[in-house]
């Protein structure tokens, strides 16, 4: 039977997606002379020639600040992906490889991090640690590995049980030798995709921590411009403008890598399964 879902699509869709926001943040690499014309004395100012999305309750140029906040979300998505996907992966890989004991003191580790609701927790904790932008990338990475270490866990055990992996350790091979020869490029498939998928979480869980004020104020990010909106008086004053752009990139660069992730999954598996049958 012909699947319904279609990787080519998705990816495309996600590339597409990942591109227009690469060029949003190269655009805000620009000097800050570049936005200095666009600059207006008055608040809450409804787009205009000279303003093409308004201003701010402080007479920030909307535009200037969504394109210097990509910045901010991003590199809190790429980096909170990168400390959940290592330690996701490592987890994974030493639980499902070394088996046994290992293994199960591990999954149940990651288990308990499974049942627990994640994103209460990040409040308590980016609460108890404080407003900070490493503090955000932080919650973010340590508390968003689970799923990624399950995966690698299931890959690598099923590495470990092949015939070929045990005719390596017959011959004297160390486990060193074959995690980094043989399980890790074996797993690289699911390690990348997950970190794909990381990225749109990280974005989303930043936004909504900043959302409730949680985020780093002096490194605005997508999440902050709506936390301003709202704290600021944006919705009385019918200021559309500070709150809807953001949350259109909010929204399409989370889908753009959720359709990427998921298309480089369905491309691994089919991959993964191709090679099981030709085995």
């Amino acid at each position: 039977m012909k699947s319904v879902y279609s990787p080519t699509k998705l990816e495309t869709a996600g590339i597409t997606a990942v591109f227009a926001v690469i060029t949003m943040v190269a655009i805000s690499f620009f000097p800050e002379g570049w936005f200095a014309s666009t600059s207006s004395p008055m608040p809450y100012s409804p787009p205009s020639s000279t303003n093409l999305l308004g201003t701010n309750d402080i007479g920030d140029d909307v535009l200037r600040v969504l394109l210097m906040g990509s910045r901010v979300s991003l590199f809190i998505g790429f980096l909170g992906a990168i400390v959940s996907t290592v330690i996701g992966t490592l987890v994974g890989i030493f639980a499902g490889f070394m088996g046994g004991i290992v293994d199960e003191v591990l999954g149940s580790f990651t288990d308990l991090f499974l049942v627990v609701p994640a994103l209460p927790l990040m409040i308590v904790m980016a609460a108890y640690l404080g407003q900070s932008f490493l503090n955000v990338v932080l919650v973010i990475g340590l508390l968003w590995w689970p799923t990624t270490a399950r995966l690698v866990r299931a890959r690598a055990r099923q590495i470990r049980g092949s015939q070929f992996v045990e005719g390596l350790f017959g011959i004297g091979a160390g486990k060193l030798y074959v995690v980094i020869r043989h399980v890790l490029p074996n797993v690289w498939g699911v390690v990348l995709a997950r970190f794909v998928l990381a990225v749109s979480s990280s974005i989303l869980l930043e936004a909504g921590l900043s959302f409730i004020g949680l985020g780093d104020p002096q490194n605005p990010s997508w999440g902050m411009m709506l936390h301003f909106a709202m704290t600021r008086g944006a919705l009385l004053h019918g200021a559309w403008w500070t709150f809807v752009p953001p949350g259109i990139c909010i929204s399409l660069t989370s889908l753009g890598f959720i359709l990427l992730g998921m298309g480089m999954e369905s491309r691994y598996r089919s991959r993964t399964r191709s090679i099981g049958e030709i085995g």
